[in-house]
């Protein structure tokens, strides 16, 4: 069993193996003293859950497919309630037992799981690091003497070294992504809203996601597809418009990376992010250096701002009357709330709607950035010597991702030269996790890597179920200022369209620079002497298409146009009256390149 995934486990219940059988024998092997668990199942709660099982395949006639995680196991953080355990935060004066699942929980469970133990983290969810709790510290699954990450510590441990399938974690500040790159799994964060929250105990309610750990994408994107859901009990759960689901990540993916990555010195995990870089160029993707300064405005409001005050709110009551039953780092951090105003909070929210649109127009020009997960490992002995100053280090490059709301997935990429893990993180908009999840599912399956630190090899089998019909979409040409990295490209991703690919059109267009167009634009019409002119082709969902076409301003349209190779797609076309005083720019073979000479003109002329 150790080690199994998903369809692991499955299988042997389709061989005739019995939940009974397996899980008591599985529960015997967890009871040996291990700091990544808090409780593990008693006999008591597991023979209820095993009833609720049985009872649930008799509703569904027998029939194991109608449970598609049936007699699976799998491990809770212990900030998430779950019947049968007591939920702690990792504070033991803290703890309480709750009456019902949380809505995360009792949808796995609906599905045929079954909850063998709740896991250690960093108290409160306080942390990256996985130090900060009464109960143990989870060392790295792979060197004891490092950290394993946090605050989803034990969760990680627990799945890295195969004690379980998958587990549950939460991520305010990439507590779902940190462990899962610092132990070589995989971390599944997905958008704000998207799991729900209820019966989870916040850390920052606003920024709060449940997350998912396994070693393959495959069962994180499985855990994914039956969790996810509309929780009208709480007031931040969010349903995926159908359109997002639509989007696809390019085969050929347009990344953007950090222009000066940050790695604390580690030249490990520098030359191994220089290295998967490397790997994915091959592999087909572009990666574009940029200025990553604007996200470390966007994390600095995290814990230097009001943000901090959400913190203090969520154990207000408790920590007024129980101080001292708080970790000291820990209880630093939340009464640190005290020095901001309600004032400085609404200055805080304001300061973030201006970030996010410049931080959103930013990503608009690329399918998705693309960074360490975490800069640097850590010893145990150097986060207990510093604390606050290493723990923040490890956020550099997941802090800003929830307060964007936008979706991450963290994937293994390697193991450095002295055997730990190193990890990179996708991070795109809104509800396009499970795109991501497709894309790091094939990269994942190309590093050879070992599921987690179990030494056993990744299945061969990489490939998702598929959850939209592909065939509801528009196929369109874009031929200026939609196209990506210029500046009405936002109105085609905002409406979650895909790019597909660069190509040209037939020789029979030429191409103008249309006079008093803001911003500037061009227009292309058919003629009898013409050239090719490049273009994209973007998948347009047939549901927002509608409102797409209505936002084109006079004198363009959308038409068929013919493209190089005989295809015929909709098309940007300009009215023939547009033409009389625009200028004819087809020698220069596509809108870009146009802007680009009149760049270089530009400078030669001011120099």
């Amino acid at each position: 069993m150790r080690g199994w995934t998903i369809g692991d486990w499955l299988e042997a219940y389709r061989g005739g193996a019995t939940p009974e059988a397996l899980l008591t024998a599985l529960r015997q092997t967890l009871l040996a003293p291990d700091p990544a668990w808090i409780s593990v199942v008693s006999e008591t709660a597991l023979a209820d859950q095993l009833a609720r099982l049985a009872d649930r395949l008799a509703a569904a006639g027998g029939d194991h497919d109608k449970l598609p995680l049936y007699g699976v196991p799998f491990a809770a953080k212990d900030n998430i309630d779950a019947l049968g355990f007591d939920t702690t935060a990792g504070c033991p004066a803290f703890a309480y037992t709750p009456d019902r699942d949380a809505t995360v929980i009792a949808r796995l469970v609906d599905a045929g799981a079954i909850v063998i133990g709740k896991t250690n983290l960093d108290q409160f969810a306080t942390g990256l690091v996985g130090v900060r709790s009464p109960y143990g510290i989870p060392t790295n699954a792979f060197d004891p003497d490092y950290i394993s990450g946090g605050s989803s510590s034990g969760s990680a441990s627990v799945v890295a070294r195969g004690l379980v399938p998958f587990s549950l974690g939460t991520d305010t500040a990439g507590s779902g992504r940190v462990p899962a790159g610092l132990n070589n799994i995989v971390g599944l964060k997905p958008t704000r809203g998207a799991f729900s929250n209820t019966g989870v105990v916040p850390a920052c309610r606003t920024l709060d996601c449940v997350s998912v750990f396994a070693t393959t994408v495959g069962d994180a994107t499985r855990v994914y597809d039956v969790a996810a859901a509309l929780d009208v009990a709480d007031g931040l759960s969010r349903e995926a418009p159908s359109a997002a689901l639509a989007w696809r990540m390019s085969d050929a993916p347009r990344f953007a990376i950090p222009q000066q990555p940050e790695f604390f010195g580690d030249k490990l995990a520098e030359q191994a992010f220089r290295d998967a870089v490397a790997a994915m160029q091959a592999q087909g993707a572009t990666c574009v250096p940029i200025d990553f300064s604007l996200f470390d405005e966007v994390a600095a409001l995290l814990y230097d701002g009001a943000w901090v005050a959400e913190r203090y709110a969520a154990v207000r009551d408790f920590a007024q009357s129980n101080e001292a039953d708080i970790h000291p780092v820990v209880r630093d951090i939340i009464f640190k709330a005290t020095q901001f105003s309600a004032a400085d909070a609404f200055d805080g929210v304001y300061r973030l709607a201006d970030l996010k649109r410049r931080a959103d127009a930013l990503l608009a020009q690329f399918d998705a950035l693309l960074v360490p997960t975490a800069p640097t490992h850590y010893r145990i002995a150097e986060l207990l010597d510093d604390p606050v100053r290493l723990n923040s280090n490890q956020g550099k490059y997941t802090n800003f991702v929830n307060l964007l709301d936008w979706s991450a997935i963290s994937v293994p990429a390697s193991l450095r030269s002295d055997g730990l893990p190193f990890g990179i993180t996708l991070i795109a908009d809104a509800w396009r996790e499970r795109a991501l999840a497709a894309y790091a599912a094939k990269w994942h399956q190309r590093t050879e890597l070992s599921r987690g630190a179990t030494g056993l090899p990744l299945p061969k089998d990489v490939s998702l179920p598929a959850r939209v019909d592909d065939s509801a979409a528009i196929r369109v040409a874009v031929v200026g200022a939609h196209l990506r990295g210029m500046p009405l490209n936002h109105e085609l991703t905002s409406r979650n369209a895909r790019f597909v690919e660069a190509t040209t059109t037939s020789a029979d267009y030429r191409l103008y620079a249309l006079a008093n167009t803001t911003p500037p634009k061009p227009g292309l019409a058919r003629a009898d002497s013409g050239a090719p002119i490049r273009v994209e082709l973007w998948d347009v969902p047939a549901e927002t298409f509608g409102t797409f076409v209505a936002g084109i301003p006079a004198p363009l349209g959308i038409g068929t146009l013919e493209l190089a190779d005989g295809r015929h797609v909709k098309g940007f076309i300009c009215e023939p009256f547009a033409l009389r005083e625009a200028k004819d720019i087809t020698e220069y073979g596509g809108w870009a390149d146009y802007l680009q000479a009149m760049r270089n003109i530009a400078t030669a002329t001011a120099h």
